[in-house]
């Protein structure tokens, strides 16, 4: 969740409506390939449920994505396929979003687009930031994995916001 709270704490509640209007829900069954390396990536992801696995070219599974993770974030910014492929665990549900379309919005309100990527580059440099230090041997301590402040000061509207959104994809609230 805690990928998730960096896109939408910086988010308005206008950005949020647009997205949810925008996207639409898919569901993934077991084993179900929702990235394939080396093909293009016309989406962006929010896990809204479940489970997914990504794994390298050989096979070898890397990391796990579960609810609140953003998937397909590096292929928006650079427009490259990707290196790695993402495939459910289980049962999974995401939002998902084209890139033409939020393009296109970014193109009619600046606003949107300047929030959209201060948060993504703020979530792409945490990652970097937790895998160079995973890669360096030392581990982490505990202050390494507190959350950086900005994020703090914007949680529980973040979490509030995802919350929120979920229930606009699902009919439970209305748009």
């Amino acid at each position: 969740m805690r990928k998730a709270l960096y896109i939408l704490g910086d988010l308005d509640e206008h950005d949020l409506i647009w997205m949810a209007r925008h996207g639409e829900v898919i569901n993934l069954s077991k084993r179900d390939i929702l990235i394939k390396a080396g093909a293009a990536v016309d989406h962006l992801y929010f896990v809204t449920e479940g489970e997914l696995s990504v794994h390298l070219a050989n096979g070898q599974a890397i990391a796990t994505m579960g609810v609140g993770d953003v998937i397909g974030e590096m292929s928006f910014v650079e427009k490259r396929p990707p290196s790695v492929s993402v495939q459910a665990t289980g049962s999974c549900r995401l939002l998902r979003i084209p890139r033409t379309a939020l393009i296109e919005e970014f193109g009619r309100n600046t606003g949107f687009a300047s929030r959209f990527y201060r948060a993504l580059a703020v979530f792409l440099s945490d990652r970097l930031r937790t895998a160079s230090e995973a890669g360096s041997g030392k581990g982490s301590s505990p202050i390494d994995n507190e959350l950086d402040e900005g994020l703090l000061d914007t949680l529980h509207v973040a979490g509030d916001r995802m919350r929120r959104m979920i229930d606009m994809l699902e009919g439970r609230m209305r748009v």
